[in-house]
C-alpha cells in the first residue's frame, strides 16, 4: 500500500516501504527432543566410566523429589555402593565472608597437583520465601571450575535442616563411584547443618576470620567441638598480626575442651586464600589427621558409625513423610490446630490423639 505522502502536492516528501520483517520464530532452529530417560543399569555404567554428564544426570535424580525418580536413584545408588568409600572426605564450613568458595578453589587445585580427581558439592542456601537458589559458587571458584579433573555440584538446600541439602551422603556415593579420590562438602555457615556435614565427612576444616571483633563470639562450643582444624583466613598484609592472636586465642580456647574421640588435637594455623599463602601447610596437617586415624583405627570405627547413623537419619525422614503427607492426618492436624488455639485442648493431648489415631487406624491398614 502506498503512503500518502507520496503523492505529487507533497514534493520533496518521500517516506520507503521499509524491510519485509522476518518470521518470528527461527526457521533454521531444530525442535528440541526431549532426552529419554536412563535405565538404572546405564546411569551405573556412565558413571563407572567417569561420564560427567551421566554423573550430573544421576545427582539430578537423586534429587528430585519424583517417587519414580527416587525408586530408579536408589537401585544407581545400590549398584555404586561396592564402588564407593575409597575418598577422603572433608567437610568445610565456616562464617559467610570468611572466604570459603576461595579456599576451596585454592585447596583444590593445590592437591590436584599430585594427580586423582576432586569433586566438590557445595550446598547453596535456598530462599526461605521463594525456595530459590542462586547456586553461584562456581563463579568464585574460577580455576577450579574448569580443571578437567574437578566436579563441581551446587545443590540448593531446599529448606533443609540447617541447609544441608538431605541428598548430599548419596551424592558422595555416586561421585566416589565414578573415581572422585577427594571429596569437598561446603556448607552454608555456622548452624545446624555443621552436624549433618560431620556425619558424612572425615575431616571437618572450620573457616574463620580475624579482626571481627571478640574471635571466639557467636562460635558455638559444639562447632568448635566438632573441628579437627581451625584455619585463619586472610592472614595477609596488615591483618597478619591480628590472624596470629586469633589463633592463638583459638588454640586456648580448645585446650578447655575434652579430647576427641579421635584422640586427635585439633590445630590452629592461618593462611591466605586470595594470595595463596600457607596453603600447602594446611594440606599438611590434613595429611597428619588421615596418617593418625587411621593408624589408631579410628577413621574405620567413624565411617560405620556414619552409615549406622544415615540408617537411622533415613528412617526418621521417611516416617515423617509417611505422616504427614497422609491426607487423613492433614485434615485432622488442622482441626486440632484450631482446637489448641482455641484453648479447646492442650497441645500435648492434641498431639496424642493424632498419633493414637495414626498408630491404631493407618499404619495397620495399609
Amino acid at each position: 500500500m502506498e503512503h500518502p505522502e507520496n503523492d505529487k502536492q507533497f514534493a520533496g516528501l518521500t517516506v520507503n516501504k521499509g524491510i519485509e520483517q522476518p518470521p518470528t520464530v527461527n526457521p533454521y532452529m531444530k525442535r528440541r527432543q526431549r532426552r529419554r530417560m536412563l535405565s538404572a543399569a546405564e546411569y551405573v555404567e556412565g558413571i563407572l566410566k567417569s561420564n560427567i554428564s551421566i554423573l550430573s544426570q544421576a545427582v539430578t535424580l537423586v534429587e528430585s523429589q519424583n517417587p519414580e525418580h527416587e525408586k530408579i536413584a536408589q537401585e544407581v545408588i545400590e549398584k555404586c555402593l561396592p564402588y564407593s568409600g575409597k575418598s577422603i572426605r572433608i567437610g568445610i564450613t565456616g562464617v559467610p565472608g570468611a572466604g570459603k568458595s576461595t579456599s576451596i578453589d585454592v585447596f583444590g587445585l593445590h592437591v590436584l597437583k599430585d594427580g586423582g580427581k576432586l569433586a566438590v558439592l557445595a550446598i547453596d542456601p535456598s530462599s526461605e520465601r521463594s525456595k530459590g537458589s542462586i547456586l553461584g559458587d562456581k563463579t568464585r571458584m574460577e580455576k577450579l571450575s574448569v580443571h578437567p579433573n574437578a566436579f563441581i555440584r551446587p545443590s540448593p538446600s531446599a529448606g533443609s535442616l540447617g541447609g544441608v541439602a538431605r541428598k548430599t551422603r548419596e551424592t558422595i556415593v555416586l561421585c566416589e563411584a565414578a573415581g572422585f579420590d577427594k571429596i569437598f562438602v561446603e556448607t552454608v555457615g555456622v548452624g545446624q547443618s555443621e552436624t549433618a556435614v560431620h556425619s558424612m565427612v572425615d575431616f571437618f576444616l572450620l573457616i574463620q576470620l580475624a579482626g571481627t571483633g571478640d574471635e571466639l563470639q557467636g562460635i558455638k562450643r559444639g562447632i568448635m567441638e566438632m573441628a579437627d582444624g581451625i584455619v585463619i583466613n586472610k592472614a595477609d598484609g596488615d591483618n597478619i598480626d591480628r590472624a596470629n592472636l586469633a589463633a592463638a586465642q583459638f588454640r586456648n580456647a580448645l585446650h578447655l575442651f575434652p579430647t576427641p574421640p579421635s584422640g586427635w588435637t585439633p590445630e590452629v594455623m592461618t593462611y591466605s586464600g586470595y594470595y595463596e599463602i600457607g596453603i600447602d601447610k594446611v594440606w599438611d596437617m590434613i595429611y597428619r589427621y588421615f596418617d593418625f586415624v587411621k593408624k589408631n583405627g579410628y577413621f574405620y570405627t567413624k565411617r560405620r558409625q556414619q552409615e549406622k547413623y544415615w540408617m537411622y537419619e533415613t528412617i526418621n525422614d521417611q516416617l515423617k513423610e509417611h505422616f504427614y503427607n497422609n491426607p487423613i492426618i492433614e485434615d485432622m492436624l488442622q482441626d486440632k490446630q484450631r482446637r489448641v488455639l482455641a484453648n479447646r485442648q492442650s497441645s500435648f493431648t492434641a498431639a496424642h490423639e493424632v498419633l493414637q489415631f495414626y498408630f491404631n487406624n493407618l499404619l495397620n491398614h495399609e
